[in-house]
């Protein structure tokens, strides 16, 4: 049951519209303490440049850590663009409610919650400003019924804006950053903004990931550097912050996408399967000493 806000009040029935508000913050911050307080490790994946594939590795994660026993959480919180649904074949799908809040929807050990879940259609746009958005996103914390988890992967829009803030200051302590990067220059420099951002923050970054790093032929499974490589590396060096690893390019990665059957789960002998499941490994270690190996790392 819900809990009632003006039960054992002295004021309940006589108390003016700005003891009411304060009581439901008081509420909801409580709320949002004791959802968390049953979260060990809560993991923002985010990245300065778009198109980086930041969202098809928060859901290639999120499902590594849920195959190797743990419970995990993955909030999509890409208001304007959620592409979770659609990556994990859950579009269409509507989370149930009962007196209590949203349940997430659920496959073995990973919940997820998505605006994307809450639309009526897919091509339905939301045109908000940020108070719109830091309203849906404390509702993703206060209201869905995460319950214990192990580890909460939140999938952040590109850039270091509302969304990113929001959900870094409600989240709070205990809180960090796995950054996503391509080689090139152009996605380096937006993303060395984002360890700026977490600097400021004062939130932990567990890695760097070099995402697109080498072409697998789907054929042979041999890797080739048609593009450039070690830009993500380097920069982690020079950033002084850790380096999780390089996933190559396959295009079974863009067929396991829309089929909504990731690629951990689509070709887990492939050789980006095995580099995902590779960094899953090293993150969960991050996750519980985030400085130790650094300078191993960095060299």
């Amino acid at each position: 049951m819900a809990q009632d806000p003006c039960s054992g009040c002295s004021k309940s029935g006589s108390c003016s519209d700005s003891d009411k508000r304060s009581c439901d913050q008081k509420l909801a911050q409580e709320r949002i303490a004791s959802n968390l307080a049953a979260i060990k490790h809560k993991i923002l994946v985010m990245s300065g440049k778009g198109g980086v594939g930041k969202s098809s590795t928060a859901a290639n994660l999120a499902v590594t850590l849920a195959q190797q026993g743990a419970t995990v959480g993955l909030m999509d919180i890409d208001l304007h663009g959620p592409s979770i649904p659609t990556i994990l074949g859950w579009e269409g799908q509507h989370p149930p409610v009962n007196e209590a809040g949203m349940v997430p929807l659920q496959r073995g050990n990973l919940k997820m919650m998505s605006i994307g879940f809450l639309l009526e259609s897919q091509d339905d746009a939301l045109i908000w400003r940020g108070p719109a958005k830091a309203g849906v996103i404390q509702q993703f914390i206060k209201d869905v019924q995460w319950g214990e988890l192990d580890y909460l992967i939140v999938d952040c829009p590109p850039g270091t804006g509302d969304e990113p803030l929001t959900i870094a200051q409600m989240l709070g302590d205990g809180c960090g950053a796995v950054l996503v990067t391509t080689p090139q220059q152009v996605a380096l420099v937006d993303v060395r903004k984002s360890v700026t951002f977490c600097r400021k923050l004062e939130m932990p970054v567990y890695g760097i990931i070099e995402n697109m790093s080498g072409f697998v032929c789907p054929h042979c499974n041999k890797t080739t550097d048609i593009f450039k490589k070690g830009g993500g590396q380097k920069m982690a060096a020079d950033m002084q912050v850790p380096f999780l690893g390089q996933i190559p390019m396959d295009p079974r990665m863009v067929e396991a996408g829309d089929d909504g059957k990731p690629m951990i789960e689509s070709y887990p002998d492939s050789p980006t399967a095995k580099k995902l499941a590779e960094i899953a490994a090293e993150l969960q270690m991050r996750c519980v000493n985030p400085s130790v190996g650094t300078d191993n790392l960095n060299e």
